[in-house]
């Protein structure tokens, strides 16, 4: 879901050719991988296999166009490191070709003693920043970044991210009844704009389910939603 308001035929073809394009990339990927949470999922959204130029600029494309659509009002980016780094510089290079010039800045994971010192890199961070990064999990790189936002004297206000997987997230080891992105939304007020959910991906398997492999790919996908999912 783009945002709670921004649904409709042109969302939805967004996030059709965003999985399209990520599957195709290598970078959306069927099987057996074990989660963050300790899960055995069908997929794998491995978003630093987005390794070239050609499918950084057309992936910072798709984020782009997200954000157009979402209405999200900001005033920066921020990348967290280490994947929102090149996010946050591509998509910024691209919503300045399509008019809309905004700074950005990003953190390193150890602060420098030399130099300009410190953790945080680019432009100074102040008023609304939207963060950028590939999937929230269990939210905790969001909440670091967050707090980072918060003591430097800027807003956190919004969370774009690539796939919103739509699942529980886990607590002290326990599944919970909510996932990161409704933690994010719910508790900590920010918006969170996603090119495509997990709902996108088992329509695009569905699309093509007359091929015997991808119809076990959507039955896997669905099963595992229908377990760990949460509704929207």
């Amino acid at each position: 879901m783009v945002t709670e308001s921004a649904q409709g035929p042109g969302r939805d073809r967004l996030a059709q050719d965003f999985v399209r394009f990520a599957v195709e990339s290598g970078v959306l990927r069927f099987g057996e991988f074990k989660t963050k949470a300790g899960r055995m999922s069908p997929y794998f959204f491995n978003a630093g296999l987005f390794d070239d130029g050609a499918k950084m600029g057309r992936l910072a494309q798709f984020y782009a166009q997200a954000l157009v659509a979402s209405g999200i009002g900001f005033d920066m980016l921020f990348g967290p490191a280490y994947k929102g780094i090149p996010l946050g510089a591509t998509v910024a290079v691209e919503l300045a070709r399509l008019g809309r010039n905004v700074p950005f800045a990003y953190n390193r994971k150890e602060a420098k003693d030399h130099g300009e010192g410190g953790t945080l890199v680019g432009a100074p961070l102040k008023g609304r920043v939207l963060i950028i990064d590939d999937v929230m999990s269990a939210g905790t790189a969001a909440r670091e970044s967050i707090a980072l936002i918060r003591a430097a004297g800027a807003t956190p206000h919004a969370i774009a991210i690539a796939l919103d997987r739509q699942e529980k997230a886990t607590e002290n080891g326990r599944d919970v009844q909510h996932s990161a992105v409704q933690y994010v939304r719910r508790e900590l007020g920010m918006q969170v704009c996603a090119i495509a959910r997990l709902a996108d991906l088992l329509r695009y398997l569905e699309a093509d389910g007359g091929d015997p492999q991808i119809h076990a790919h959507h039955e896997r996908v669905l099963a595992y939603r229908q377990r760990y999912g949460v509704d929207d």
